[in-house]
């Protein structure tokens, strides 16, 4: 069965790895088919680069080739290499302090080092902190191949044709622990739950997930489960792929128990489930408009998306991605002054990244020139601000405010608010995580007067 046509537009975190950057000389262009295992190439020798990239091209592999350890991460973020073949010796940052960055951020990244004669006990090192080998200069071809192949072997990535993250932009140590967890799911035919805000970027992640999964060249169906029974039509759809109903907890009570009943005579081989909420299912149970036993068959592998409050240090790049990709779209060329950019990456986004992506859609129509100031941001967010929040948007607000309002009261006693909400102590934490409220903000004897703007902020 083919792919079925692509669906709405998901926002999710951004739509490629592609960031707005200085422009690249040629050696610091990736070369060959995205559908090939991707190396980079780290040396300051400007010839070493240019061998290295040739026997690796030759060999059919897609290769980008840096100076430095700093441009290797920051094109680590944009590419996402599978391989980073770098040298012992190199200004500022050495190969060692590199590697070490490289495993903190892409743990399942394998790295190979560069040595001469002369460092060869610190390559060793290297390899007992977790690079995969080591290659002595001048670099024998055969075993530069060889090397390379068994790394490539080794990576996470290996076992999936093509990069199933590529329309992932983030750089925050968070998203990479939840991507972490999506690539681990993909293994599985297990049911996984996807939770978070409206915006953040469900239904991209499980788009990933199918990606990287055993299924991604069977379909991939939504299915929008205000439409209620619409999910049953979908199902001879789905088959043999990946079915993912949209905010879960919409379905009636009589559709639920049509599903459970639906859900108890599937085999592995019907479809792979993965549903979607922004609501806390706990509480709907509690309110009976969700069924327990649903519950259970769907949360066996649960992940939280973050809000964009929490990973701040993505709003950047997604920020450069999108003006580069209307850019793609045929939009003239537009963009923002860095005070811009820092005002927009301490900004409240409570839309999430679909807000972040509405507001630069909109300044890049409105603006009359090609550059974006902080004052003209600064005026769009005031406008906005004025806007009809979204249902969604106007309860997650009400929700901050109503926490905030009983910490306010207690002087941020945990158990005293949790108390007032009548809500245990364990699930008021994980509200206060949810909407990014810290109790010390509330424990002094001049508590804020009014809701706090997220942490982070």
């Amino acid at each position: 069965m083919s792919d079925p046509p692509a669906s709405r537009t998901s926002l999710g975190f951004g739509i490629s790895p592609k960031a707005s950057v200085p422009k690249k000389s040629s050696d610091d262009v990736p070369r060959g088919s995205s559908r090939n295992a991707r190396v980079m190439v780290v040396d300051g020798d400007p010839e070493m680069r240019r061998l290295l990239s040739a026997r690796l091209i030759g060999a059919k592999y897609a290769v980008q080739s840096v100076a430095s350890a700093q441009q290797a991460l920051d094109a680590c973020v944009r590419s996402r290499p599978h391989l980073v073949i770098t040298d012992l010796r190199l200004e500022r940052m050495d190969g060692l302090a590199l590697l070490k960055e490289l495993k903190s951020r892409w743990p399942d990244l394998a790295v190979i080092i560069l040595t001469a004669h002369g460092t060869i006990p610190e390559a060793v090192q290297a390899t007992q902190r977790g690079a995969f080998g080591f290659l002595v200069k001048p670099v024998d071809k055969p075993e530069l191949l060889g090397q390379v192949a068994r790394a490539i072997r080794s990576s996470a990535f290996s076992s999936v044709e093509g990069d199933w993250r590529a329309d992932i932009v983030s750089r925050s140590d968070l998203m990479e622990e939840r991507l972490g967890q999506a690539n681990w799911a993909a293994g599985s035919d297990a049911p996984v739950l996807l939770m978070g805000e409206n915006g953040t970027g469900k239904e991209l992640l499980a788009r990933a997930i199918h990606a990287a999964s055993a299924r991604r060249e069977k379909p991939f169906v939504v299915v929008n489960c205000s439409a209620d029974a619409a999910g049953f039509s979908a199902t001879s759809a789905a088959q043999g792929g990946t079915l993912m109903l949209e905010e879960i907890g919409d379905l009636s009570i009589e559709v639920q128990d049509k599903f459970i009943a639906l859900l108890r005579s599937n085999s592995p081989a019907m479809f792979r489930l993965i549903c979607t909420t922004s609501r806390d299912l706990n509480e709907e149970i509690k309110s009976a408009s969700f069924r327990q036993e649903l519950l259970y068959q769907i949360n066996i592998l649960a992940i939280e998306i973050p809000p964009l409050g929490r990973r701040r240090e993505d709003i950047p790049l997604l920020v450069s991605h999108f003006l580069e990709q209307a850019v793609e779209q045929g939009g003239q060329k537009k963009i923002y002054t860095r005070q811009a950019i820092e005002l927009l990456a301490t900004t409240d986004w409570p839309g999430n990244v679909r807000q972040l992506f509405d507001l630069v859609k909109q300044n890049m129509a409105l603006v009359s020139g090609e550059v974006m100031t902080e004052e003209f941001v600064q005026k769009s967010l005031s406008s906005d601000a004025g806007r009809l929040p979204a249902l969604d948007e106007a309860r997650d607000n009400f929700s901050r405010a109503y926490l905030a309002n009983k910490l306010q009261r207690t002087k941020g006693n945990i158990t005293k608010a949790a108390r007032l909400a009548k809500r245990s102590r364990t699930d008021f934490y994980k509200l206060l995580e949810r909407y990014c409220l810290q109790s010390q903000d509330y424990k002094s004897d001049d508590p804020p007067t009014s809701a706090p703007k997220p942490r982070g902020s």
